[in-house]
């Protein structure tokens, strides 16, 4: 495809990144816009979002912030993107997943291609025969002390392409909108979900934590 935009994306990849999100359906963001909704113009806001992410002008709206009740007490915080933002980052999902799927560990089995909970369980049962023990372990509030310079650090030495750059670190920094409709802008942490697809926030996961 020929483009004079700054940053070369296949309109493509923007019609494939659209697919997933209407697979996965999900909540509305904080514009209240359904994946229904979002059809209903389809053609015009795929192609405002190509436009947009092309020319480097993207900017993504607030992410409205729920707590989900956990099973042993307490609140997990999770981050619902709007429909048109959960597209732009499944566009990023589907660039940078070749490369940063090789560098996860091989018994990591979470919303990888190719992989499977059934899988994972099979694993298990098997591994089941061998040993007698299980090792559990939870690390407290993993995600909300996450440095963004040092996260952009292990983006910047996998991902050479600016643009996936500018908009990972644009996701970064986005708003959240609380239930009481305030906002706030982290500088550091990072919450599930605040990528749009689990696929996108286990890539930024693997990078943390290596």
């Amino acid at each position: 495809m020929t483009s004079t935009k700054p940053y070369s994306i296949a309109k493509r990849v923007v019609w494939e990144a659209y697919q997933l999100v209407r697979a996965n359906r999900g909540a509305a963001g904080v514009d209240d816009e359904t994946v229904a909704m979002f059809e209903q113009n389809l053609s015009g806001n795929l192609y405002k979002l190509w436009n947009r992410m092309s020319s480097g002008s993207y900017f993504p709206p607030p992410v409205k912030q729920v707590e989900i009740p956990k099973a042993k007490g307490g609140t997990r915080k999770l981050g619902i993107p709007t429909v048109s933002d959960r597209v732009a980052k499944s566009v990023v999902k589907l660039m940078i997943e070749p490369t940063l799927d090789p560098i996860f560990h091989e018994n990591s089995y979470g919303y990888r291609p190719g992989k499977s909970a059934k899988q994972a369980i099979a694993v298990t049962r098997t591994r089941c025969w061998k040993y007698d023990w299980v090792v559990e372990f939870d690390i407290k509030a993993a995600f909300d002390q996450i440095d963004h310079v040092l996260l952009m650090k292990a983006v910047r030495h996998h991902i050479k392409d600016g643009w996936i750059l500018l908009y990972i670190e644009r996701w970064l920094t986005a708003p959240f909108e609380t239930a009481e409709g305030g906002e706030s802008a982290p500088d550091a942490g990072y919450t599930p979900g605040r990528c749009g697809q689990p696929d996108l926030d286990e890539s930024v996961y693997a990078l943390c934590v290596r």
